[in-house]
């Protein structure tokens, strides 16, 4: 596998260009499912997940065409995808592609609202918490699907088609704001969707439904009306920057001392993590091509924060923010309300020096004057990254292992780290 080695101490100066949303990009793909016209998506990181995802929908019968790059793009901007599902050739989700990534099982909604049928297996547990999908087939049920659980599998069907509702959450849920809302634009009659998660990602994936022809009100608020239509049609969208990756690279900037432009950032979507940054001493400027991030030797200050659901402080920026306040002057408290087991990069954190403790859901962060390089092991996707914000920053070299992890979701993060002065390589595996 391969490893990636920063040797740290360099200040960030440069410009990194942001990449599309992992979180908008994966449903996106999947609202191709709904029509048999041409879904072009523009600006899709290249990322593991997305290729994974490829494989899945393809398995269903999607036709999936990877456009070249356009006259001035460079290898930091997306691709173009092309997405045609003329047929549907498979109502199957298996449980091999499913267990591999727990987004693929979107695709409950899409399918059971354009074929009357769909067949997937549960995804399973997850590193960072179970994230069960009651509130998922809550919702289908809801639309009119009768839905049985057979031997690890989903088997929902809706022979007469899907018919709108009423679906209340009774907790904000992403994933399953994401499955009553490609379910319901097909359904007959209107669907009122409450306590509807308010992530950018899911105004994104509701814009692009509207470019092909859904009629979908209370964009961006927590209550969602959808008047179901009979067919979709093709649309080109492109997918919206991703504010996770913003934030990450604004706190590897801040944890260097750095002044980096992170270009085509949203700064519209990251109200919160901008205020925090703010907070502790960070310099964050709006420009009219994305955030520029400057910290001119100036300590950094102790927060305490909760993560909550947008426009509260993301959770997929946890950990990132616990190891800038590893250098903080003073003691942070960072409360995970999200998910239960989302605290495994602490160990790897302290292996560099980090001064962490642990109390239930609630990490309390002691800041140090330095941190030391040494091996670490990335345990998910954001916790390998919180280990490369601190490696930047520690003194002598950190090998990070794992680093499968970094490639499901940040695109050709050594080289945009490296451009901007980094010491930062990737050492491939056997």
């Amino acid at each position: 596998m391969d490893r990636i080695r920063i040797r740290g101490g360099n200040r960030l100066a440069g410009t990194i260009n942001i990449s599309g949303a992992k979180n908008a990009a994966l449903p996106l793909m999947i609202v191709s499912l709904l029509t048999p016209e041409t879904l072009t998506l523009t600006n899709v990181p290249r990322l593991a997940d997305v290729r994974l995802l490829q494989r899945i929908l393809q398995n269903h019968g999607v036709d999936i065409m990877i456009a070249g790059k356009r006259p001035g793009q460079n290898g930091q901007q997306g691709d173009t995808k092309q997405l045609s599902a003329k047929t549907i050739a498979d109502t199957t989700a298996p449980y091999e592609l499913v267990s591999k990534m727990r987004a693929s099982f979107w695709v409950l909604g899409p399918l059971l609202a354009r074929c009357g049928e769909a067949k997937v297996s549960l995804p399973g547990g997850c590193a960072i918490g179970t994230r069960p999908v009651d509130l998922h087939l809550m919702a289908m049920e809801k639309l009119g699907a009768s839905i049985a659980i057979e031997g690890g599998y989903v088997v929902a069907t809706a022979p007469k088609g899907l018919r709108g509702a009423h679906i209340k959450f009774d907790k904000v849920s992403v994933g399953a704001t994401h499955a009553a809302l490609m379910a319901s634009v097909l359904a007959r009659g209107d669907t009122i969707i409450e306590n509807a998660a308010r992530e950018p990602e899911v105004g994104d994936v509701a814009q692009c439904l509207i470019k092909m022809g859904a009629r979908i009100e209370g964009l961006h608020s927590a209550t969602l009306k959808v008047s179901g239509v009979s067919s979709l049609s093709g649309a080109e969208h492109e997918v919206i920057a991703d504010r996770i990756e913003t934030g990450t690279y604004a706190m590897c900037a801040g944890m260097t001392g750095g002044d980096v432009l992170l270009k085509g950032a949203r700064p519209d979507t990251l109200g919160e993590v901008i205020a925090v940054m703010r907070r502790i001493g960070i310099g964050v400027d709006e420009t009219n091509e994305g955030l520029r991030i400057l910290r001119n030797g100036q300590a950094l200050e102790p927060i305490r924060i909760d993560t909550e659901p947008y426009p509260g402080f993301p959770t997929d920026c946890q950990a990132q923010l616990m190891a800038l306040m590893s250098m903080a002057r003073g003691t942070s408290t960072i409360r995970e309300t999200i998910f239960e087991n989302r605290f495994m990069h602490v160990q790897e954190l302290v292996r560099l020096g980090a001064d962490i403790h642990l109390h239930g859901d609630t990490a309390e962060v002691h800041g140090v004057a330095k941190l030391t390089g040494a091996p670490v092991m990335a345990t998910d996707l954001r916790a390998s990254v919180s280990l490369v914000i601190a490696a930047l920053a520690a003194e002598g070299e950190t090998m990070i292992s794992r680093v499968y992890h970094l490639d499901r979701g940040f695109e050709t993060l050594e080289e945009k780290l490296a451009a901007c002065g980094a010491d930062v390589t990737r050492i491939a595996g056997n």
